[in-house]
């Protein structure tokens, strides 16, 4: 009975069935510190959206809002950075006298060009989970296909067959198969709710630099007084 145990199956598989197993088992551990980083980025990320939308939207002057954001040491990401770099071409722009047409293209050109750096950050090692969760049941499956094929290849030169004597062969090889369905589903799983929570961040981000941007158009606009 204990030559059937899941710890005698895996220590006593073949050394193709080994390395897969051992390939499944890294991308599953690397799979969860991903998802485990990610998870905690994402949540970040969506805590710092809702803080600064309160700030910006709370009646604060732009010009306090940018130099309070500047002064800060550490790093600006998300909608931070994407106000941060849109106010700063808009006054470098002002500055040097530029049509007002002009000045808010290049507001908006430096918040788009803001804005897709943080997705690129947002989508970042998802491509990582993506190829696990595709991959993995495929690697298991060829650990299977191998341990089969070495069990009926060891019967070649038997008179008599038994099932006892293809099971622990089977038994290994099918254990391949599960680890790589137990490296997907969560990789899998993960990556389907992450794509969401950034495609989602993605269209606060467009949306908050609509606005912003309407905001310094109505700003440019209004007579001075």
């Amino acid at each position: 009975m204990n030559e059937m145990s899941f710890f005698h199956l895996i220590f006593n598989a073949s050394i193709p069935v080994q390395i897969v197993m051992l390939i499944l088992l890294l991308a599953s551990i690397f799979s969860w510190a991903m998802i485990y980083i990610k998870w905690g980025f994402l949540k970040q990320n969506r805590l710092e959206a809702k803080t600064f939308e309160g700030r910006f939207w709370s009646g604060i002057n732009l010009s306090d809002l940018f130099s309070q954001l500047s002064t800060r040491q550490e790093k600006r990401y998300g909608m931070e950075a994407i106000f941060e770099n849109g106010f700063r071409e808009f006054a470098r722009a002002r500055k040097a006298e530029l049509e007002n047409v002009e000045v808010i293209h290049a507001a908006h050109r430096s918040m788009k060009v803001s804005m897709s750096r943080e997705i690129d950050t947002l989508e970042n090692n998802l491509s990582y989970l993506a190829t696990v969760g595709s991959v993995s049941p495929y690697i298991g499956l060829f650990g299977t296909v191998w341990g089969i094929m070495d069990s009926f290849r060891s019967l070649a030169g038997v008179q008599q067959a038994t099932l006892a004597m293809v099971a622990p062969g089977i038994s290994e090889a099918l254990i391949a198969t599960a680890m790589g369905l137990l490296a997907a589903i969560p990789a899998v799983i993960a990556y389907n709710n992450f794509a969401t929570e950034v495609d989602q961040l993605v269209v606060r981000y467009e949306n908050f630099m609509e606005e912003f941007t309407g905001i310094l158009q109505r700003q440019i606009q209004a007579p001075a007084s």
